[in-house]
């Protein structure tokens, strides 16, 4: 059934502007919907310790059950096949493949078995698998031994051999292949502001260990040296007979000058889009080297990139990996003079939701950071093609919305997700803009398939194109009408 007339609606000339291969569906983490987090062998990840402790997550729960994906995902490759997507972007958890996660450690075949059986089944739905090695989720055994990240020389090796383990055993289906999800993330919250894993900061308040002023620098030049070290192996030792892609997803939202017409707001405006998007994007797509920007404010404390490291790290990903959500105003912080704090991770920057003439930057959602700012998508789409000048694939997009923390079943006005439908249909509007304007875009994975488990959020922010019952054992599932919008606009929009 046709629920949305594109033909006769704004979308309607932007008919068939996607590429007849686009990839497009939903994309997950495996903490935060799998479950399972101590059966068949698995071992506990920094997430479980810290969803286990106590005041680190916001409404006290934990991902044990998360959505149950593990025991459903038979079930839900058919819910999702009845989208209509034709690709599906997944975690895999190092610690069910190697509980303990180093390289000479064991191997949990169950764990195995679980991924590949999911596969299986995606292929068997013609859905496309996109596989991403990791999303956040150390071994909690490489932690204890080595603090992880922060000790590249142990920590390099125990990622390869984990990244050899996953292309050996599923490269023979799986063609799309991503190293890490939003190493910038992952670095500054776990490692500055300290509310994620492994929950390092300064903060001695609230955080018993870290260092904010050195150490995201240290795990996010250690996340770039071991993708490097991965993408090659892949090239070399698989690509020649499975012919997949690789490649690495960074965060980014769009900033804006606070006040367009002033300079100094301009330039905070650049540094913002450097430290955020640059910091990693530069070293892989550009000059080989970090930010000006960013050496200029943080010296010694960032890492120096030796020749031959520059040379492995330069042009090792195939595409762009794009995950985005919205777009801030932005101005100085401290005033140019002034020192900046040594704590500072951001690069001197204060945010604003409205600018200096009163123009709000979106719609509010459910989530007090995002707001619906397609305008700043557009331009982020344009300044990362115009940068860098690689395929896109836009690997996450998506939105909150008012209203969804209910009781099951839902009513009609909660499965009626409209905020949501006029977020895709605003942002998956510009891909397709972009792409008539010549940018080479050739993915979209919505945030995200299920409501789940968000992290330090618990479950307190719904993202899901299907709303989930939390409280029943069979998390019970929901299709949002986001979902059939989505269907009928991609049918709209891919070339046939």
């Amino acid at each position: 059934m046709v629920e949305f007339d594109f033909d006769n609606a704004p979308e309607a000339g932007l008919k068939g502007s996607l590429r007849k291969d686009f990839f497009w569906g939903y994309a997950t983490a495996a903490p935060q919907i799998e479950g399972a987090w101590n059966v068949d062998g698995k071992g506990p990840s920094t997430w479980d310790v810290l969803a286990h402790t106590p005041g680190r997550v916001i409404d006290a729960s934990t991902a044990d059950d998360a959505c149950r994906s593990y025991d459903f995902f038979r079930e839900d490759v058919p819910l999702m096949k009845s989208y209509g997507v034709n690709a599906y972007r997944f975690s895999l958890s190092w610690s069910r493949i190697i509980p303990l996660g180093g390289k000479e450690d064991p191997v949990n075949e169950a764990g195995i078995k679980f991924y590949s059986d999911l596969i299986d089944e995606l292929l068997e739905a013609n859905i496309t698998p996109f596989v991403t090695l990791f999303h956040w989720d150390v071994p909690q055994a490489l932690e204890e031994r080595y603090k992880s990240m922060l000790d590249p020389e142990q920590y390099v090796p125990d990622f390869v051999r984990y990244a050899r383990m996953c292309f050996g055993r599923f490269g023979d289906r799986v063609k799309h292949w991503i190293t890490y999800n939003e190493p910038g993330v992952y670095a500054l919250a776990g490692y500055a502001g300290g509310a994620h894993a492994p929950n390092r900061s300064s903060d001695r308040e609230k955080y018993e260990e870290g260092d904010t002023s050195t150490e995201p620098w240290i795990v996010g030049h250690t996340q770039l040296l071991s993708h490097a070290q991965v993408y090659h192996l892949y090239k070399a030792d698989f690509a020649p007979t499975q012919h997949g892609t690789i490649g690495i997803t960074l965060s980014g939202n769009w900033s804006e000058p606070y006040d367009a017409s002033s300079p100094a707001d301009q330039r905070a405006a650049t540094r913002a889009l450097e430290f955020e998007i640059a910091w990693f994007a530069d070293p892989v797509h550009g000059t080989g080297d970090y930010p000006d920007a960013m050496r200029a404010q943080l010296g010694t404390r960032l890492p120096a990139f030796t020749a031959a490291e520059k040379k492995l790290v330069r042009g090792s990903s195939d595409f762009y990996g794009m995950n985005t959500y919205t777009a801030f105003f932005v101005r100085d912080k401290v005033p140019p003079g002034q020192p900046v704090p040594p704590e500072d991770h951001k690069g001197n920057l204060a945010w604003f939701d409205v600018n200096s003439v009163g123009v709000s930057r979106g719609a509010e959602s459910d989530t007090e950071w995002l707001r619906t700012s397609p305008w700043g998508f557009a331009k982020l789409l344009r300044w990362v093609w115009d940068r860098y000048r690689v395929p896109i694939y836009v690997t996450e997009n998506g939105t909150t919305a008012r209203g969804e923390h209910v009781s099951a079943p839902p009513g009609g006005d909660v499965l009626n997700d409209v905020h949501r439908i006029e977020f895709f249909r605003a942002y998956v509007g510009e891909v397709a803009k972009a792409v008539q304007q010549g940018i080479d875009i050739r993915s979209y994975f919505g945030w995200t398939f299920l409501d789940n488990w968000e992290w330090a959020k618990g479950y307190t922010d719904r993202f899901g194109v299907t709303w989930v019952d939390f409280e029943s054992e069979d998390k019970t599932r929901y299709p949002k009408r986001s979902a059939a919008f989505n269907r009928e606009f991609f049918e709209h929009l891919i070339a046939h």
